[in-house]
């Protein structure tokens, strides 16, 4: 049967509604429906009580929700204007782009923002969009890939074996990487990793539901602009890395999340806040907030953590599985993730829930990895704690075209003489993520020199993509 705990996960609020539709759940069950079903008949009857107010099945819950859902309309009001944030960059980022962020900024409970150079247009916040509230989360203004994340590992071979034994790396990408939408490694294949006896599994029945897709997942990469790659890496100083001198080394660069895992997480909750806001505009429903001091939200908070690790275990297996058939071992690592919200304190001492969807922390000293394209330079560099910026930076290039665009504009012929003459092959790869649908670099990372100090710079030459759209 469909229990109150599993109706409060469902957004349900406490109170007579919750009971009334946990016995109208048993009363649909009896009738022949199955759980599934049920389930998704309240969910709707919560979102739109108002349409369900005539279906004798539900007209009692709806009835009785009606009031409840007009109280909360009544109390989420705009701010007339938006707070003030800051753009780095502006010169590269569309006005749709700046007024998205503006709308967000509106939020009664936003109260710091940035814009990072690399920003598009996303799902309710912006991509390259930084929006720290008091004390609640927003599931969107994290992303469906909750903490995308990259890795970097450096060795101490020299470059030219990438040329010199070229199907010795190309044969390491294709054995020991997997890529899409439903990737998944076969059941001899499957790696270990202390991640999955992690307690928090048990800690809800999502999280439970989602153990066995975690296992069938892990060491996986995503698809759309999620990359395994070969490369070479120059450190421009001295302990740039410490314990590393300047000069070239070859690397491995490494971009996914936590897959199928954060994309049922960030969707759960997702439509959990919407229901119980729904007084927002249709413009920013994808921003509807959870108090961390409410169950649900408390539950997102610990289920974003544990897809935190997860991502971070992926890019773990996937760099040892790669750098051992390749026979090599890495002597130096980065890494660092965006699509996360982080508890930290704001320039003036407040603590506050900082949202980085699509962008990098960058605190004083803080490494990470700001990449290009499947064909231009990425960046290893430190944060300069800037507290305008929220202590963040761009987290890549940023599209210069959505993918629907780039598919019609951009040809084979000219995604490939551009990887000829940058001299990258290319294994996998759409059409919609060519170089030529990104935004350029190197003037995304001029934009933020207040944010960020480069140490070395990354050259792919060796790219693993997957070949279709989609990206979980």
């Amino acid at each position: 049967m469909i229990s109150g705990k599993i109706l409060r996960y469902h957004g349900w609020p406490e109170g007579k509604a919750l009971g009334a539709a946990k016995k109208i759940a048993e009363q649909l069950m009896q009738s022949g429906m199955d759980k599934d079903a049920a389930l998704h008949l309240l969910d709707e009857v919560l979102a739109q009580p108002a349409q369900f107010a005539n279906d004798f099945r539900v007209s009692d819950l709806a009835e009785l929700l009606l009031p409840e859902v007009e109280a909360v309309i009544q109390k989420i009001d705009l701010r007339g204007d938006p707070v003030e944030y800051r753009t780095w960059g502006a010169e590269n980022i569309e006005a749709e782009t700046i007024n998205q962020m503006s709308q967000a900024m509106r939020l009664p409970v936003a109260i710091a923002g940035a814009l990072m150079p690399d920003a598009h247009v996303g799902y309710g916040l912006p991509i390259g969009g930084v929006l720290a509230t008091e004390n609640e989360v927003i599931p969107y203004a994290v992303g469906v890939d909750i903490a995308c994340r990259m890795r970097l590992s450096l060795y101490a071979e020299p470059t030219e074996i990438l040329t010199a034994s070229r199907q010795r790396f190309e044969k390491a990408l294709f054995s020991q990487t997997r890529f899409g939408l439903n990737a998944h490694w076969d059941k001899q294949d499957e790696p270990e990793h202390k991640v999955l006896d992690d307690p928090d599994w048990n800690a809800t029945p999502l999280l439970r539901s989602l153990l066995d897709k975690a296992q069938r997942q892990l060491g996986t990469s995503g698809s759309g602009n999620h990359f395994v790659e070969w490369g070479k890496v120059r450190l421009f100083a001295d302990n740039a890395l410490p314990g590393l001198k300047a000069g070239v080394y070859l690397a491995l660069l490494s971009h996914s999340g936590s897959r199928g895992v954060g994309a049922r997480i960030a969707e759960t909750y997702t439509t959990a806040a919407t229901q119980s806001l729904q007084g927002l505009p249709e413009s920013l429903r994808h921003l509807a907030w959870l108090s961390l001091e409410s169950g649900t939200g408390s539950e997102y908070w610990l289920s974003m953590q544990l897809a935190g690790k997860f991502a971070q275990a992926n890019h773990e297996i996937i760099h040892k599985r790669v750098a051992a058939a390749a026979g090599i071992d890495a002597i130096a690592s980065v890494e660092n993730h965006h699509n996360f919200a982080w508890k930290e304190a704001l320039a003036g001492g407040s603590n506050a829930i900082v949202h980085r969807k699509g962008a990098t922390p960058a605190n004083m000293g803080e490494l990470g990895i700001i990449p290009g394209s499947m064909g231009a330079a990425g960046y290893i560099v430190r944060g300069k704690g800037n507290k305008d910026a929220l202590n963040s930076a761009s987290h890549g290039a940023g599209r210069a075209m959505s993918r629907k665009t780039a598919l019609k504009t951009i040809t084979k012929t000219m995604r490939d003489t551009y990887l000829r003459e940058h001299g990258v092959v290319l294994l996998g790869g759409g059409l919609d993520e060519s170089p030529q649908a990104y935004k350029d670099i190197e003037s995304v990372i001029r934009s933020q020199d207040e944010l960020v100090e480069v140490i070395g710079k990354f050259t792919p030459i060796i790219v693993r993509m997957a070949e279709e759209q989609g990206q979980y």
